[in-house]
Order: C-alpha cells, then structure tokens, then sequence
C-alpha cells in the first residue's frame, strides 16, 4: 500500500507521509493464515464435491449450485498464497502476466462466491414460501442459466483489474502488483464510479436479497409449524450472522478508505481495521460451501458413513441410518431405496 500524504496547514511548510508500517506488518503476518485457508478450501470442498459425485446426481438446482459455489470459492482461494507471498517480502516476484491473473482470479471468485451464496438462499426461499407454484422454476435449466449469468457478470466485473493492473517499480526499488497511475482523463471519475456500482451489485443487493429470503423463510416455516422445516432455519440463521459478522465489517471499511481518511491517525485505524476484517470476509468464503453443505442431516449422514466405511473401527462410535448401516448409498438409480432413506 502506498504511502499517504497529507497537506500542510499554512501552505509552505512539508509534512511527511503517514507511515503504515504498522499495519502492514500486521498485514504481513496475519497472512499466514492464507496458506491454512487454501488447504482446508481444497481439503473442505474436495470432499464437498466427492460427496455430490459418489451420493448424488447434478440434476437438482441445490446440487448444481453448491458445484458452482465450491469452484467460485477454490478460484478465490487459489489467489491467496501468492497475495499471501506479496505481503510477506513486500514485493511482487511472479511477474506481469501472474499480476493480472492473480488478482483477476481473485476478483471472480470473490464476486461470484456472493452471488451463488445469494442464489442458494433464494432456491432455499422458493422452495419453503412457495414449494409447490414453484416447482416448474426449480428445475435444471434456471439452475444452468442463473449459474451461467453469474459467471458472465462477475467475469465483466474483472475486466478493469485485467486492464489496469500491472507490475511497476517503486521508490525503493521494489516491484508492486498495482492499478498503474494513467495520465487518462477523468478516470479518477470512472474509478470512483465502479467502487460504488461494485459495492451495490456485489454486496448491498446479495446482502438485501438474503435477509429477505432469510426473514421469509422464518415467518413460513413459524406461520405454518412445519417441524421439519426448524432445522432450515436455524441453519438459514447461523449462515446470514456468519455473513453479517465476517463481511459487513470489511465492506464498511473499504467504503471508509474510499472516501479518504481525514488525519493519518485515521488512516492507520483503518488500516489495522482492514487487515482484521479482511481476513474475516475471506474466512467466511473459505468455509461458505462446506459449512452450508455438511450441516444439511443428508449430506452429515454421507460423511459418517464415509468415515465408517474408511475407518472400521469407527463404527461403534458413529451411528448410521437405519436403512442403510452397512452399505453407502449412491447415485446408481438401481439403488434408489437407499437414496430414499438419505433424502
């Protein structure tokens, strides 16, 4: 990050840049935990999609979309060592081309991770406010065409950072990964502008679109005591507080940095606060699609007779389905008994 300058009161006189060492060196360490997110997304949703290949079928609009969530979310992830390693020596090593790459693959996960969480919460909506008139909506081909427009706007959305980063050298010498200063008219204006269009499609919208859904869900499912339906709840409710308390506070602070902060002791309270809530918007990512997953019964009775059937001598410790306690269920549709015992 660059250092910020400030003007002197009467005019004449120099004042140094503020210094954010401090907050990049928490920075810097703190991104060590990037290596740890990047394993357990790879390890997490590896076993996500496993478990969707052996038991399940791509047929259905819930299936469909957690595939499509889990590579937005590894595509993410996959960006994280290499900012991680840019953090840590305070220089870009892996050239140009890794430049655009990176933090282009970096944008496209971030963005159409927000929009497959949103779109899983609306299908989550349809299907408890309105089961049966939306039956005919609900079906393979809204699942294709929502999951492809997703990939087609978050993929626009990565077309400024394609363009406009780049690897340059600094004062001291040392190469950045950055948005190249441009000598183009009015593009200050234009960048300014993309800030706030971003911040409405990709976080105020989504974050509007689940609490409606979220506050749907909840007046049905208490209207009508449907029993079954409370573990839907509790589960829509855990998801959109872990939304609230990872991702509300980065955005905040980015929208505070945006408008530039008014001394330097401002600038390094930001500074440390967006360090810390970085690293909270990207925890949450990183555990979106195998913690929406494994906490549905189905998908929890999947994994426990994986592990039994790994690991024998489990078994007197997990307890299986009824229907089905020594043998896995799969998508094979000769055995649809046991797929029913597990639906």
């Amino acid at each position: 990050m660059l250092p910020n300058s400030t003007n002197s009161t009467n005019g004449s006189e120099e004042v140094p840049p503020c210094s954010r060492d401090g907050d990049n060196r928490l920075g810097a360490q703190l991104s060590i935990l990037y290596y740890f997110m990047f394993v357990f997304s790879l390890l997490g949703n590896g076993l996500v999609l496993f478990i969707i290949y052996r038991f399940e079928r791509l047929t259905t609009v819930v299936n469909i979309l957690l595939v499509n969530l889990v590579a937005s979310s590894l595509i993410f992830m996959s960006s994280l060592p290499f900012v991680a390693v840019y953090m840590q020596i305070s220089e870009w090593i892996f050239g140009s081309a890794m430049c655009k790459i990176v933090f282009s693959a970096y944008y496209m996960g971030f963005y159409s991770s927000v929009f497959f969480l949103t779109l899983l919460m609306f299908d989550q909506h349809l299907a408890v406010v309105y089961s049966l008139p939306a039956a005919h909506v609900r079906n393979k081909r809204y699942a294709v065409i929502s999951c492809v427009v997703v990939w087609l706007v978050s993929g626009l959305a990565c077309i400024r950072p394609m363009l406009s980063l780049n690897t340059f050298t600094y004062l001291n010498n040392s190469i950045h990964c950055d948005y190249y200063p441009t000598d183009v008219p009015n593009m200050d204006v234009v960048i300014y502008a993309g800030f706030y269009i971003q911040l409405f499609v990709f976080f105020i919208l989504p974050l509007a679109a689940i609490i409606y859904c979220n506050v749907r869900i909840t007046i049905t499912v208490i209207s009508t005591r449907i029993a079954s339906k409370f573990k839907t709840v509790r589960l829509v409710v855990v998801i959109i507080l872990l939304c609230f308390i990872c991702c509300t506070p980065f955005s905040v602070v980015v929208v505070l940095l945006e408008h530039g902060p008014n001394s330097c002791e401002e600038s390094q309270k930001l500074g440390y606060a967006l360090q810390i809530t970085r690293n909270m918007a990207y925890f949450y990512f990183c555990i979106s699609p195998f913690f929406y997953t494994l906490l549905g019964a189905k998908f929890q009775d999947y994994v426990r007779q994986l592990l039994v059937k790994c690991f024998p001598g489990m078994r007197k410790d997990i307890s299986l389905p009824e229907c089905s306690p020594t043998t896995l269920p799969t998508k094979n549709p000769t055995n649809d008994k046991t797929l029913a015992c597990n639906a």
